[in-house]
């Protein structure tokens, strides 16, 4: 008994497989398509083995494994049975979907055991755990909304989100394009790079240093909804004003954490290069630039957030007949919530997206900071 891994996730599991089978059945006696009592039991089977089989001892990959499939087959087929039953599971139904979640929960735990050796192996694991997250989110959303028949204009499942996005594919990309392409991807390289700039000359002049931080922490605390209907009046409706947006939001977070970044090198550092005659151009790209690289990666990081925001959020001030904000505000004033739910989902697409490359980018530039060498 000593070498068995008890886990109080496939305990509450089992718990929850027995309260289940007290409870069929699985959906209410409405149901158009009722299922059967041999389906309802292998769920019951697939979930209770599961859990089981996990408390074996094992290493960590096969007990993952196990998990996964137990999880993952169960949840398919709980679905499943939704099609054409909306709003009619029952208490069995949420109980075995809740011991399903906690199958995967303790999936995710022994997968973060695993020290894979290979450079292919630790990035397929850094994919494959946020990867069961973000399906079981999505899982328990599509579950929890038709199973228990929440009105679709207050949450619409994944899945007609999903249907709404492949029917719209090209007013969505207008929008992208409209949008991040033009307004946010613009504004954010003019923001960040004119940022930069003012951070290296205010790290030569003292007086631009203690001049522009404290304006800088002011202007960062304006509300967006404050500047964009003025960048509106000045730039008209078009993209360039909310370029104008992103630009303001992005400058100071990029002037303040870069000019931290510069002033990070150690005096000793800085004693050795006036040693070596280094000139005030030499300093700053050969010790200054490479130490302020982290904070100028975290401010770009930062940024690539807000932009989306920004841009966004403009546009619901003025904007031409396109664009993702013009879109969320027209769409939920028709009460079209799936549209809105679309533009949402492209919109965290991107945005994860433009992070990722960055954060990327962060990796192969810094390879030398701790940070990164400690994975």
């Amino acid at each position: 008994m000593r070498h068995l891994s008890f886990s109080w996730q496939g305990i509450v599991a089992l718990l929850l497989c027995l309260l289940a089978l007290m409870s069929l059945p699985l959906l209410a006696d409405g149901a158009s398509r009722p299922l059967s009592d041999g389906t309802a039991s292998l769920i019951l089977i697939i979930v209770a083995a599961a859990a089981l089989l996990s408390f074996a001892p094992q290493p960590p990959a096969y007990r993952a494994t196990g998990l996964f499939i137990g999880a993952h087959g169960a949840a398919w087929m709980l679905l499943s049975a939704l099609s054409g039953n909306q709003a009619t599971a029952t208490r069995a139904f949420f109980l075995l979907l809740f011991a399903s979640w906690l199958l995967a929960w303790r999936c995710v735990t022994e997968l973060s055991k695993l020290q894979p050796v290979t450079t292919f192996g630790k990035s397929t694991l850094q994919l494959l755990i946020p990867a069961i997250f973000g399906a079981w989110i999505l899982i328990l959303w599509e579950a929890i909304t038709r199973g228990a028949g929440i009105p679709f204009i207050l949450l619409p499942p994944p899945s007609a989100i999903g249907a709404r996005i492949m029917t719209s594919l090209p007013i969505l990309g207008a929008d992208v394009r409209q949008t991040i392409f033009k307004a946010v991807l613009i504004g954010y390289v003019i923001g960040c790079l004119s940022g930069f700039v003012v951070a290296v000359l205010a790290d030569r002049v003292s007086f631009l240093r203690r001049g522009l931080l404290p304006i800088g922490n002011m202007v960062s605390a304006l509300p967006i909804i404050g500047i964009a209907p003025i960048m509106v009046m000045w730039f008209g409706f078009d993209w360039p004003s909310k370029a104008a947006v992103v630009i303001i939001m992005t400058f100071f977070p990029m002037l303040v954490n870069t000019v931290a970044g510069l002033a990070a090198s150690g005096s000793m550092e800085r004693d050795l290069m006036r040693t070596y005659a280094s000139s005030d151009w030499q300093t700053l790209f050969k010790l200054k630039l490479p130490a302020a690289m982290p904070f100028i990666f975290n401010a770009l990081k930062i940024n690539s957030t807000l932009a989306l925001i920004g841009a966004i959020v403009a546009e619901f001030f003025g904007t031409p007949i396109v664009g993702m904000g013009f879109r969320i505000s027209t769409e939920i004033g028709r009460m079209n919530v799936d549209m809105v739910w679309a533009e949402i989902a492209v919109a965290a697409l991107a945005g994860s997206i433009f992070y990722g490359i960055i954060a990327l980018t962060e990796r192969a530039v810094t390879f030398w900071h701790p940070s990164i060498r400690g994975g």
